[in-house]
């Protein structure tokens, strides 16, 4: 789980990017933190670039990874 320690840096934002899930490998929407949808783990990803790709971590089932925005970053 992400975590902070200083409130005034964080903002809430109502964006619908929050709720879609990604592939691994696909672009990066917005630059930021994403958790993997299976098991929590988290990656940071710049936008534009690919997101981490499924041999990026191994699920215990070999459940496909899928990447969800939790953290955006406020640079383009």
């Amino acid at each position: 789980m992400a975590e902070y320690m200083h409130r005034e840096f964080l903002k809430p934002l109502n964006n619908a990017e929050f709720d879609r899930l990604h592939h691994p490998g696909a672009a990066t929407p917005l630059s930021g933190i994403y958790r993997c949808q299976v098991c929590g783990h988290e990656a940071v990803s710049t936008r534009g670039h690919p997101l981490p790709p499924q041999t990026h971590h191994m699920h215990p089932n070999k459940a496909a990874i899928q990447w969800r925005l939790i953290v955006a970053s406020n640079n383009p």
